[in-house]
C-alpha cells in the first residue's frame, strides 16, 4: 500500500498533510504520535472509512495494487473486504460466535452451509481463538471476555479473506495478559497479511513492529525499521517523543 502526497480535510480543519508512506507487504507498521496527530485519519484512509463523515475531504493517491482507491468509482464494499479494520474497542456484533464470523462470507454470498462452516473454524484458527470456543459456536459472541472479543472481531476480519489488516489501537481496552495474546497473533498473522497498527505503547510497536511510522500534527515526520527509528532517529522530534518529553 503506497501514499503519495495524502492530504485529509474535515471542514476547515488539515488532518493530514501531504503523507508520502510506502507500506511493504507481510509486514507491520506501527503508526505512533501524540493524540490527535491524525494517526487513526490515516489508517482509515486505507478503507475510506473516513468518507463517512460528510464534512471530509481527501487528496492525493492511496495506491492497493496500483489502483488508487481514492478514485470516486473506486467499489468501497470490495475495498473494505481486501482493507479489513478492528477497532480500539471489540464490538462483535449481538449474535452467535459463528454468526459474528460468517456474516461478512454471506455478505458477499457464500451460501453452502459446508462452506461457511470451513470459513469459520479457519478464521477462528487463525485468529487463535478456536480451541477457546469450538464447543459453543453458537452461544452470543457477546458472552466473550474483552480480549476473546478482539479476536472475534480478528477472525470477522480475517473471513473475508483480506490482504491488509487494520488495527486502531486494538489493546488499549485489553489487561497484560490478553494484549500479549494479540501481539503474538499479529505476528503470526503477518505471514499472510499486511498488518498496520495505531499505537500509543512505545513498548508495543518496538515488540511486533518491522516498521514505524511517526506523525505529529498531521506530518509524517520519520519511518523506518522500527528499531532504527527508536534507537537512531533522524528527527529531534521523533527523539522528544519517544523519550517522554512531550505526547
Amino acid at each position: 500500500m503506497l501514499c503519495k502526497n495524502l492530504s485529509v480535510h474535515f471542514g476547515s480543519v488539515q488532518a493530514l498533510r501531504g503523507i508520502n508512506l510506502n507500506i511493504g507487504k507481510n509486514s507491520i507498521t506501527a503508526i505512533i504520535g501524540p493524540s490527535g496527530c491524525g494517526k487513526s485519519t490515516l489508517i482509515k484512509s486505507f478503507n475510506r472509512m473516513n468518507d463517512l463523515v460528510l464534512s471530509c475531504r481527501t487528496t492525493g493517491e492511496v495506491l492497493l495494487d496500483s489502483d488508487n482507491i481514492l478514485e470516486e468509482d473506486y467499489d468501497v464494499t470490495e475495498l473494505r473486504r481486501r482493507v479489513g479494520m478492528v477497532f480500539q474497542k471489540p464490538n462483535p456484533f449481538p449474535k452467535t460466535i459463528y454468526e459474528n464470523v460468517a456474516y461478512g462470507p454471506k455478505i458477499h454470498g457464500v451460501k453452502s452451509k459446508d462452506e461457511l462452516d470451513a470459513i469459520v473454524e479457519k478464521s477462528l484458527k487463525q485468529a487463535a481463538l478456536w480451541e477457546e470456543v469450538s464447543s459453543r459456536l453458537h452461544t452470543s459472541g457477546l458472552d466473550l471476555s474483552g480480549g476473546q472479543q478482539q479476536r472475534l472481531c480478528i477472525a470477522r476480519a480475517l473471513a473475508v479473506k483480506p490482504e491488509v489488516i487494520l488495527m486502531d489501537e486494538p489493546c488499549s481496552a485489553l489487561d497484560p495478559t490478553a494484549t500479549a495474546k494479540i501481539e503474538q497473533l499479529m505476528v503470526e498473522l503477518k505471514k499472510d497479511y499486511t498488518v498496520v497498527i495505531v499505537t500509543h505503547n512505545m513498548q508495543q510497536a518496538a515488540r511486533v513492529a518491522d516498521y514505524t511510522a511517526f506523525l505529529y500534527l498531521g506530518e509524517l515526520i520519520e519511518f523506518g525499521p522500527t528499531r532504527q527509528v527508536f534507537e537512531r532517529p533522524v528527527s529531534q522530534l521523533t527523539e522528544n517523543y519517544l523519550t517522554g518529553r512531550f505526547g
